[in-house]
């Protein structure tokens, strides 16, 4: 492979979510008073979140539908009584908290380093911009990094062939010199796979890849392969 442009994904790639997302729960229920024990919580919400953003790469549930929604669905299964207003508090003050909490997965500043003196570096992302950018900036990640490309700034969503082949276009990189690193297997590896880009798989959150591909189960494995 002569690779010269890795993008990489941003959330369960390089940035813990799901870290971060219960660090921030624990945040806001402990401001607005919500007395549920973070663990049982996040045991029901994360597959909630899960197939709402499935959704809504699918273009089937907007922006505010998913915020809203996912935090309605997981009250509802616990029978924890909360009224919309609250909900939109928690959903606005989630959003707003997020990116106040910067886990990294292991090794990830340590692997970043070691690609910036070889690959120019991007981002692509599902993401909500106004949030990316924060996650990026707050967790020192956005120096390594020459575009960030957002589905909101593009207009579609991975894996949609349009944001991939607008990330090179905005890159000036052809598809046989690029590389995608990602944990989401339908969006990250068979949305760049489609545009005939170079693909690694992140064996990071439990999907199960449906083709074989290159593929780590930490990031300084990168090394393996590039």
């Amino acid at each position: 492979m002569n690779i010269k442009h890795i993008f990489f994904d941003l959330d369960h790639t390089l940035w813990d979510f799901e870290a971060n997302s219960k660090k921030t729960f624990e945040y806001i229920f402990q401001r607005n008073n919500i007395n549920i024990e973070i663990n049982v919580f996040q045991e029901i919400y994360k597959p909630i979140n899960h197939k709402y953003w499935k959704l809504f790469r699918e273009e089937k549930v907007s922006k505010e539908d998913l915020r809203y929604s996912r935090l309605k669905d997981s009250f509802k299964l616990l029978n924890y009584s909360a009224n919309d207003d609250l909900i939109e508090i928690l959903s606005e003050e989630y959003i707003a908290y997020l990116s106040t909490h910067n886990a990294l997965f292991d090794d990830a500043l340590k692997i970043l380093r070691y690609l910036k003196t070889k690959y120019e570096m991007h981002i692509i992302t599902n993401g909500f911009e106004e949030v990316q950018f924060r996650k990026l900036k707050n967790s020192n990640l956005l120096p390594f990094f020459k575009h960030i490309i957002t589905s909101e700034k593009v207009g579609v969503k991975k894996p949609n062939p349009k944001i991939f082949q607008y990330a090179l276009e905005i890159s000036t990189a052809k598809a046989n010199e690029s590389i995608m690193i990602g944990d989401n297997f339908e969006a990250d590896i068979l949305g760049a796979k489609n545009v005939g880009m170079h693909t690694i798989f992140c064996e990071f959150n439990g999907e199960i890849a449906t083709e074989k591909v290159p593929s780590v189960s930490k990031l300084i494995q990168l090394k393996n392969y590039l």
